[in-house]
């Protein structure tokens, strides 16, 4: 079993397949990048020349190496994956020709320039068409400071200079940053590399902020609707049971045009609307649906409702009951109200004025 890898502060490995007899060359590759890195398998046409060369050294927690190989594929298996422990996050940045990275369902199509995170606690696959050349930096989950639920949503995404965003200011920065680490030999290299990690850690941040995992985020509103009943349902709570940081709740539901409390809210106000207007309403106190839908106080539920829906909870209820058949109106988040509540709000002040 694999538990660690073969180059350790201070020492640098360079590895190259071309002084090797043809029939040991994928055997020994294989070895060299599960040592280097993490468990994997390698596999090339027989057909096909192909060579591999490998320079890596480690600096601190963070390993920086250069992989020349191809054409050829690179797998991290399940087997892989249970027989070897480590769980390192490797960022693949494409030098020359191009790659494939395929991890959780999504294909990253590397150009030169271009980099991808994987996550080495689960299955990929790396295909390279032909000979190419990229760096991989290796480093511990811990240092991008994630939860499961981001580093899902992270991993086989497209990150590069084009476009706005913190990537497009820190790419080039990271380059230089490495290729300084490779040029000097003095004392600061280890401080070259722990920022060259930090700038990782900020990239990564905002590369799950704009593709979050949208499992997660249907597992959180799922989990949330179930619990709107709880009064002192908060933010805190629901990052809490899913793991998942405060933070990147709050961004998760600014992604989806809307914030955790408004988001509570509204569900809070759908479902107390349509036990209103449902079978056995008129014997329901306003009070006890406004406890039952997670409100602490009837009369912050009755103006909250007003201001939703245009009229009172008292006044959607007795319409509702005077007509039973009409449609219940569609949910529209935060805005104003549909034209069912309207509808219902002009009977009922038709009805108090001849009353």
């Amino acid at each position: 079993m694999l538990t660690e890898s073969l180059t350790t502060p201070g020492q640098g490995v360079v590895f190259s397949t071309r002084d090797l007899a043809p029939g040991d060359r994928v055997a020994a590759w294989e070895r060299t990048l599960s040592q280097v890195f993490v468990g994997l398998k390698v596999d090339v046409e027989p057909d096909r020349p192909w060579a591999g060369e490998l320079t890596a050294e480690r600096l601190g927690a963070l390993q920086i190496a250069t992989e020349e190989f191809g054409p050829g594929t690179i797998l991290r298996s399940a087997r892989s994956v249970t027989a070897d422990h480590r769980t390192h996050i490797l960022v693949r940045q494409q030098l020359d020709g191009t790659a494939l990275l395929l991890q959780d369902g999504r294909t990253a199509e590397l150009l030169p320039g271009r980099l991808a995170f994987h996550d080495a606690r689960r299955p990929f696959r790396i295909v390279l068409p032909r000979r190419q050349r990229a760096r991989i930096l290796m480093m511990p989950r811990a240092l991008l400071r994630l939860e499961e639920g981001q580093l899902s949503a992270l991993t086989a995404t497209v990150v590069d200079e084009a476009g706005e965003g913190a990537a497009a200011l820190l790419l080039p920065l990271l380059c230089g940053l490495v290729d300084e680490v490779a040029r000097t030999t003095t004392t600061r290299r280890e401080q070259l590399a722990r920022v060259a990690a930090e700038i990782l850690a900020t990239v990564a941040l905002e590369q799950v902020g704009r593709h979050p995992a949208p499992a997660l985020w249907e597992r959180i509103t799922a989990s949330v609707q179930a619990r709107l009943g709880e009064p002192g349902l908060a933010p805190q709570d629901i990052a809490d049971q899913h793991g998942i940081s405060v933070r990147y709740l709050h961004r998760l539901f600014q992604l989806h045009g809307t914030t955790v409390n408004a988001w509570v809210r509204t569900r809070r106000l759908e479902a107390a609307r349509r036990e209103l207007a449902g079978p056995g309403a008129a014997h329901r106190s306003i009070a006890a649906v406004a406890a039952r839908w997670g409100f602490i106080s009837p009369s912050h539920f009755s103006r909250t409702f007003r201001e939703t829906y245009g009229m009172s909870p008292v006044q959607w209820r007795s319409a509702a009951i005077e007509t039973p058949a009409a449609p219940a109106p569609r949910s529209v988040g935060c805005r104003q109200c549909t034209e069912g509540p309207k509808a219902l709000h002009r009977r009922a002040t038709r009805n108090a004025a001849h009353s």
